[in-house]
């Protein structure tokens, strides 16, 4: 009997690892399919982001009381992982609490009382989570673009996380009942701290019961883990992976300054002095000024499309939502990452990217939208990894600009006034200082 656990535990986990590798390899494909853009510079600085915003959550303290729910289940996700390891180990070797006798029965039940703690913090912090989101309804996760599928998503998850601290909560109950019955396989351990409470309500149950509760839970447990890992890559959570590159690939110039765009440089600098263009057409070839679709975003923005959890902090803060206008920087975010993922299943079926007549500007992202932005930098600044759909919104703006001559007709009468006046007012510059003899 053991050994057939053995053999469906071992496919079994062949299985989600190669499915889980699978989703991930194309997930980084789809990511790459955007402009190079190098983010090497500045090494300590960069891991010195990574370790305060992803893994200390310092944006997140800016609210505490949701800011200390959100550590348990990230603490909890963190350091159960090592409970996990031996779950594996025990089904990959057809063993039982297979690091007893490695570390002894008195500091394995201390770590195991430590974990129990932390699954219950989980499931108290998730329960809370599931009464703001479905019974308080607080407004940034109950906005329109959450409908459907989004909502269900974070609820989904949540669930999951009581379902799978509950399976570890039972089955480490029945296994200490099981030991006091001095039942077959069961290693002798320390009373658990969490759990060693609720051991003697399951005593008066015959070994065979208790055998079936602690296994089932033991398998519920492990192929919920399994499940999980391969949801995650379908689902916002997944961003409990990519926080940490994102932290550390995440912009060091000041908020507010834009890149230069040595394209345009170039297109007035040829004009001006032609025997500097280059003299190959592969050379002159020009990019698309701005972005149009996914693919003429930076791999940076499309990593920052997967890594959003869709919690709404940058639509809460943004001035044009809370007058009103239609922009919302998390739907921004959810936007590319759905495109992405249709450019991605194009060439899953293709095997290239055929060409589908849509793209994320207009199909996906309206004019509206972009002009509604003030690029003040408030969405930036509230994100917990400083995912930026700043960035995103200004490249498609340059593409309605220069290349459709797409702007509103103030922006025209400015864009007019510089290039002639070299200042935004309509006034010649030998006139500017006019004024002083008025």
């Amino acid at each position: 009997m053991h050994l057939i656990q053995q053999i469906l535990f071992i496919i079994s986990s062949i299985a989600a690892i190669y499915i889980f590798t699978k989703k991930v390899t194309e997930m980084r494909r789809n990511i790459m399919l955007g402009r190079a853009e190098d983010l090497s510079d500045h090494k300590s600085e960069r891991w010195k982001n990574m370790a305060l915003l992803a893994l200390g959550q310092k944006k997140m303290f800016k609210r505490p009381l949701p800011a200390l729910l959100h550590l348990a289940v990230y603490a909890g996700f963190i350091i159960i992982n090592i409970e996990i390891l031996e779950i594996f180990l025990d089904g990959a070797f057809g063993m039982h609490r297979l690091f007893v006798p490695v570390i002894g029965p008195d500091l394995y039940s201390f770590l195991i009382g430590f974990f129990e703690i932390l699954a219950s913090m989980v499931l108290i912090a998730c329960v809370i989570f599931l009464i703001r989101r479905n019974i308080l309804k607080v407004k940034r996760f109950n906005m329109k673009e959450l409908n459907g599928w989004p909502r269900e998503d974070a609820n989904i998850i949540l669930i999951t996380e009581v379902i799978l601290m509950s399976l570890f909560l039972t089955m480490n109950s029945a296994d200490l009942a099981l030991q006091s019955h001095n039942a077959e396989h069961y290693t002798h351990t320390a009373t658990f701290w969490i759990t060693g409470n609720f051991a003697g309500m399951f005593s008066g149950l015959s070994d065979g019961t208790l055998m079936a509760i602690e296994r089932g839970c033991w398998w519920l447990h492990i192929l919920g883990v399994f499940f999980f890992l391969n949801y995650l890559p379908y689902s916002k959570h997944f961003h409990v992976i990519l926080a940490f590159p994102n932290a550390y690939y995440s912009k060091l110039i000041p908020q507010g300054e834009i890149k230069n765009m040595p394209e345009i440089q170039n297109e007035v600098l040829y004009m001006m002095e032609p025997d500097k263009a280059p003299a190959t057409s592969a050379e002159t070839e020009q990019k698309r000024f701005g972005a149009k679709d996914v693919m003429d975003l930076s791999w940076k923005n499309l990593l920052d499309a997967y890594s959003c959890t869709e919690c709404g902090r940058c639509t809460a803060v943004c001035p044009a939502n809370l007058t009103g206008k239609k922009l919302s920087p998390r739907k921004i975010m959810m936007d590319t990452r759905d495109r992405l993922e249709e450019v991605g299943k194009n060439i899953n079926l293709n095997k290239e990217f055929k060409d589908d007549g849509k793209s994320l500007l207009k199909d996906y992202i309206t004019i509206e939208e972009l002009r509604a932005c003030t690029t003040c930098q408030a969405c930036v600044e509230a994100c917990p990894v400083t995912i930026d759909p700043i960035s995103i919104i200004m490249q498609l703006r340059r593409n309605l600009v220069m290349e459709e001559s797409n702007a509103p007709q103030e922006w025209n009468m400015m864009f007019g006034n510089i290039e002639n006046n070299m200042a935004p007012w309509k006034f010649s510059p030998d006139d500017r200082d006019a004024w002083v003899n008025s």
